[in-house]
Formats: structure tokens, C-alpha cells, sequence
């Protein structure tokens, strides 16, 4: 009861959102703006979304060499079925569905291979501010009022910060893996001797999967690869803004990018709303576009952005024999796994 409650409510959110997006709209106009957008540059976006993922396997497989050897194969198609989970599923079942899937079928811990998501995250995050950072004081914001660039500015420094210190965290929980097992274990004065045990083990083993954050050559090379991967993401917003005749400066990319980060951590299915409304702001309040131009690319950008790899991760899915009532009952069981390999 409580999961139906949950979905029915991220879906009326998603709706709510979705139609403040659309609140000041010309449909026709916007449905002008669609036929009349460039194909080459749609073209192009959509190469940029196709090596992305490729990126994104590669630099996961980078991540998981510290716990054991993975397959390239299994990187990329786990990959894809972890994002369209993220897409049909709520409450982005696809960041725990896809270490699962890659621990069982590679197998390594669990517990260890989700914590690479984690550590995934802060490099995305420092990967994403780097970008807003260039943006911010690289000279492509001169045309920004200073009202506007100023609170830009101190975000992206802030952030970093804050990313930095989350870096220094994950070392100091890799370096001491046993340390933090047994502080764990210490909650049997208030758990069960049970499941303090239980959840030391899987504490030890998650600290054990950031083991990439001291180890110096893994990790200096998915930091490398974080910085190109998000650059051509930001390509593909700045592709699709192009498309429809938006004039906005390749760096520009950077800024819409980190603001459609914070559209993405609203938990709607899909982001569905939250990405089409943080686009639509970023384009018409820093780059002059007209709301239906607006409107137009970020559909166009949505769409882009999520019916491909959806599309691919159901083919996935199908070869290998999942469904996605399947991968509803999977990622259930990603969340309550312990570390199902010790070496």
C-alpha cells in the first residue's frame, strides 16, 4: 500500500510539474517550433547521447577494476538497463538495479559495487561543477547580469567544496574498511546482535568498493574521463538548443547542464517536469529564448535524453529474459542485499 501511495504521488507531482511547464505555452506555436527545428543538429545530439554511454560503461568499469575484473559487455548493458529502470521505475530503482545486476552476474559483493555508484555520483558531481565553474569565470558569462552571475559563481565554488570534502570522506572510509565495520558492529547496544553484524559486513564491504578512491591510477582516470563524458552531455543540451534556433554559446551548455541536474533530483518518474521546467528557465532567463522555443526543445531534449536508452535497456532486458514487473522485484532485492562475496 505504502509503494502504490508513493508512485500515485511522484505521478501527480510529475503531473503538477509537467503542467506549470506548459502553463504559458502556445501549443501551435510550440508544435511549429518542433517541425521547424534542424535535424542536423538532432542528429548530432543524438550521437552525443550514443557516446555518453558508452562513457559512462567505460568509466564504471574503471571504478569497479579495485574489486575485481568486469567485462565491458557487462558494464554497458547493465548500464543501459540500470537508466531505463531510472526511467520506468520510481525513485531511480535503476541506481541500485544496476550494481546488482553487474555483482551477480560478474560475481563481486554487492555492497562493494554499489558503493561505486556512490563514488560515480561525487565524480559527477565535481565533473559538473568544473564545467558551471569554466562557465562562470571563463568569460562566456559576460552578457549575464551580475545579479544573476553572482549567485552562479558562489554555487559552483560552494559545491566544489562540499564535493571535495565528500571525496576526503570516501578516502578516509576505503582506508580504513575494518574500522568502520567494527564501529558499525558497536550499534549491537541498541540493534539486535544480528543485524549489527549484518549491517557491519555490509558497511565493511561498501567501505571496501570505494578502495578505488586510494588507488591512485583507477581513480585518476575515471576524474579524466568524468570531465570529457560531461562535456559531451552538455553538448547534447547545447545541440538540441541550437536545433531550435536559440542562440546560446557552446559554454552555455555548462550552465543549463547543472541546472538540469537539479531538475533530474526531483523524484518524478522520468523526471518527467522537474528537467522540462529547469531547461525551460535556464534557456529563456539566461539566453533570451522565447517560451515556446523554450518549451519545444526541452520536450525534444527529454525525449532525447531517455526514449533511446529506454528503448535499448528493454531489448537488453529481453535477450537476457527480464521484464519490468522482473526488475521491480530486483531492485527490492538490491536494496536489502548484503555482500554475497568475500574474498
Amino acid at each position: 500500500m505504502r509503494t502504490h501511495l508513493r508512485t500515485g504521488l511522484v505521478s501527480l507531482l510529475a503531473l503538477g510539474l509537467f503542467g506549470w511547464f506548459l502553463r504559458n505555452a502556445n501549443l501551435p506555436h510550440v508544435w511549429g517550433e518542433l517541425r521547424s527545428a534542424r535535424m542536423d543538429m538532432l542528429a548530432l545530439a543524438f550521437l552525443f547521447v550514443a557516446v555518453t554511454y558508452w562513457a559512462r560503461a567505460f568509466r564504471w568499469q574503471l571504478l569497479l577494476g579495485p574489486i575485481g575484473p568486469t567485462r565491458f559487455r557487462t558494464a554497458f548493458r547493465t548500464t543501459v538497463i540500470g537508466f531505463a529502470a531510472s526511467f520506468l521505475l520510481p525513485a531511480r530503482a535503476g541506481d541500485v538495479l544496476r550494481p546488482y545486476l553487474l555483482a551477480k552476474q560478474e560475481g563481486l559483493s554487492v555492497s562493494a559495487t554499489i558503493a561505486t555508484i556512490v563514488f560515480e555520483r561525487v565524480l559527477d558531481m565535481i565533473a559538473v561543477l568544473l564545467l558551471l565553474a569554466v562557465y562562470a569565470w571563463g568569460g562566456a558569462a559576460h552578457s549575464v547580469p551580475e545579479r544573476l552571475l553572482r549567485p552562479i559563481q558562489i554555487s559552483a565554488a560552494g559545491g566544489l567544496v562540499v564535493a571535495v570534502a565528500l571525496m576526503g570522506l570516501m578516502f578516509l572510509l576505503a582506508s580504513h574498511p575494518e574500522r568502520v565495520g567494527r564501529l558499525v558492529l558497536g550499534m549491537n547496544r541498541v540493534l539486535p546482535h544480528r543485524m549489527a553484524h549484518a549491517l557491519a559486513g555490509v558497511a565493511k564491504s561498501f567501505s571496501e568498493g570505494l578502495v578505488v578512491a586510494r588507488t591512485p591510477r583507477p581513480f585518476v582516470l575515471a576524474l579524466v574521463c568524468s570531465l570529457p563524458m560531461w562535456l559531451v552531455i552538455s553538448l547534447e543540451a547545447w545541440s538540441i538548443t541550437k536545433a531550435f534556433g536559440i542562440v546560446m554559446p557552446v559554454a552555455g551548455g555548462f550552465l543549463v547542464q547543472a541546472l538540469l541536474v537539479i531538475g533530474v533530483a526531483v523524484p518524478t518518474p522520468g523526471a518527467v517536469g522537474g528537467f522540462h521546467e529547469a531547461y525551460r528557465v535556464g534557456v529563456t532567463t539566461f539566453f533570451g529564448a522565447s517560451n515556446d522555443a523554450a518549451v519545444g526543445a526541452a520536450i525534444v531534449l527529454h525525449a532525447l535524453s531517455f526514449v533511446p536508452v529506454t528503448l535499448a535497456g528493454l531489448w537488453f532486458m529481453a535477450r537476457d529474459g527480464m521484464s519490468v514487473f522482473g526488475l521491480r522485484g530486483m531492485a527490492q532485492a538490491a536494496k536489502g542485499a548484503e555482500a554475497p562475496h568475500q574474498s
